[in-house]
């Protein structure tokens, strides 16, 4: 196995555990160190079987949730526990809805949800990780700013708004028809009219 590949999967399982663990602290609330493995052991496929490996892995993403911003440690009768904030409770909330728009598998109601923005240069960074964003979840570009996907996706587009702080700049709009729409059709395998 190559180097990039030794480091995409070990960039993977950090994030498995990292998801593990903010679910966790959305759960609990707040949780000591030694109660995350227990729980979080059995919402991770791919663990290291060695238990210090695992706890130097939990640790290390419990310092970097802490870096970001997304939990903060509390000291409690003696016990250091970890505690998500609101900014983790929004983090995963918006990674929880990407994955249940990914998976879904649903009726279409032949209404296309289209999406345009108008992100200033200067927030090009902004922009491209929206675009990437996009991309991921399945859209289709129309135009280098309008895209558009078949299902209803209103609260993870106002989640995104939120997470990248462009609430003025994104548009999001409910669409009967779109002119020579076939190949869009095709991209989604909907049936034609």
């Amino acid at each position: 196995m190559g180097k990039l590949e030794k480091e995409a999967r070990s960039a993977r399982r950090r994030g498995q555990i990292q998801d593990a663990v903010l679910t966790t602290l959305m759960v609990g609330g707040i949780i000591g160190l030694g109660v995350v493995a227990g729980n979080a052991i059995q919402l991770l496929k791919y663990l290291p079987k060695d238990k210090n490996r695992f706890n130097y892995y939990v640790k290390t993403v419990a310092g970097g949730l802490v870096r970001k911003g997304l939990a903060t440690w509390v000291r409690q009768d003696g016990k250091v526990f970890l505690r998500i904030t609101e900014t983790g409770r929004h983090k995963l909330a918006f990674e929880q809805e990407k994955l249940r728009l990914k998976g879904l598998k649903r009726r279409w109601d032949k209404q296309w949800r289209m999406v345009a923005f108008d992100i200033p240069e200067r927030r090009r960074q902004v922009r491209s990780h929206l675009r990437a964003v996009m991309v991921e979840i399945g859209f289709v570009r129309l135009q280098n700013s309008v895209w558009v996907y078949p299902y209803d996706c209103e609260e993870f587009i106002a989640l995104l708004k939120a997470e990248l702080r462009i609430g003025k700049d994104v548009l999001y709009a409910i669409v009967e028809r779109i002119e020579n729409d076939k190949v869009i059709r095709t991209h989604f395998h909907l049936p034609a009219e």
